[in-house]
């Protein structure tokens, strides 16, 4: 997902491979840091307690350019970047857009991933994964090169929160109560702008609460308090009525994009840099699964968990509206799909779910860049 840490040169060459694909294809709460429950035991980190994308270390053991047969986790598609990965999470891509971090959803792992090197684990947080919910999802500090700071949305024994991680502390809370239920229990964040978070919750499985202004479930909310205080603002709601949260993110015009599902129909919301809201710019009344997506201006990557294919959406650039039906890219070839993100060459990346209610081959979960169509790997 393009995430806060990406640079300018990257997210220029990812919106122009990603609109290029388009085209070709389609023609009450608790804020209160004291007053929430602990983290036991604190996070570990790896390598030192450092994410650094500027120095990253050295794989732990590179893969082959020859097949290894032997090794279970070896993997003959050229396409795959990383494999047996427990159940994934969310993904965001890295400073230099050549690595990313992607979530481990029941072990609590935030793992970086990078082409022909092993999966090394970063960190790890304490989380509830039981009724669906864990470590669902993480943003990127915009600072991220300078202070290395990970935003997660995450799951606990009470409630659903956003929580603050730094290399070597442990998790400090942003925003606790949001509500947990027997299912739903879905989030995804991402940066705005700034100071600035976008918080998207599911509903967890009690459609009224959408409704409820005084619940913080089934809400796109604005965060602006990033900084663990005694009493926080609360957030505002951006949008509401949001059933099971897919994913959350923003393009270059500072349009934030909302995939969720709904009892009805699967869709793809627009929010606009004014905080307008207009009506879905898309609907699946099939419900494929509308998971991860990727905005640049022009097109909208949305994986489709049971539909197991990445959409392609082309859109407006002013106005955000999708006319052409959606692209599909890799239509069954590996199988349930999440999280998304966009690489620097615009290589479209996307992590398995198959360990999540589908069926996984020994190599999965995978993290694996899609090709198109024509079998490349991306646009010159």
């Amino acid at each position: 997902m393009t995430k806060g840490g990406q640079g300018r040169t990257a997210r220029r060459l990812a919106a122009t491979a990603v609109l290029s694909i388009a085209v070709l294809i389609a023609g009450c709460a608790r804020f209160d840091d004291s007053a929430s429950s602990p983290f036991t035991p604190e996070p570990t980190f790896g390598s030192g307690g450092e994410v650094s994308p500027r120095q990253p270390p050295p794989p732990t053991s590179p893969i082959p350019e020859t097949s290894v047969p032997n090794d279970p986790c070896f993997d003959n598609d050229p396409n795959v970047i990383a494999t047996c990965l427990d159940a994934t999470g969310g993904m965001v891509m890295l400073p230099g857009g050549e690595s990313a971090l992607v979530t481990e959803r029941r072990t609590g792992r935030i793992m970086r991933v990078a082409p022909r090197e092993e999966p090394t684990e970063v960190a790890r947080i304490p989380v509830d994964s039981s009724a669906g919910g864990g470590l669902l999802d993480i943003a990127l500090s915009p600072t991220f090169e300078e202070d290395n700071l990970i935003y997660a949305y995450i799951t606990t024994p009470s409630d659903n929160r956003v929580v603050r991680i730094a290399p070597g502390d442990r998790p400090k809370n942003l925003l606790t109560g949001i509500p947990r239920g027997a299912g739903g229990n879905t989030g995804a964040l991402t940066f705005s702008k700034p100071g600035e978070l976008m918080v998207l919750s599911g509903d967890a499985g009690n459609p009224s609460a959408a409704a409820d202004p005084a619940s913080l479930a089934g809400k796109l909310l604005r965060v602006t308090a990033l900084s663990p205080t005694p009493t926080p603002p609360r957030p505002l709601v951006a949008l509401s009525g949001v059933g099971l949260a897919g994913d959350v993110c923003r393009d270059p015009s500072g349009a934030v994009w909302v995939t969720d599902r709904t009892a009805v129909e699967d869709r793809l919301q627009r929010v606009a840099a004014d905080g307008t809201v207009g009506a879905p710019a898309w609907t699946w009344p099939d419900k494929p699964g509308v998971a991860g997506c990727s905005a640049v201006l022009g097109a909208v990557a949305v994986a489709l968990t049971d539909g197991e294919a990445m959409a392609v959406l082309a859109t407006e650039p002013d106005t955000g509206a999708v006319t052409t039906a959606p692209a599909l890219l890799a239509q069954n070839l590996y199988g349930r799909l999440g999280g998304t993100a966009i690489s620097a060459d615009g290589q479209i990346w996307a992590a398995t779910v198959n360990k999540s209610g589908g069926t996984p081959v020994p190599t999965d979960d995978r993290v694996v860049k899609l090709p198109l169509p024509s079998g490349g790997g991306g646009i010159d």
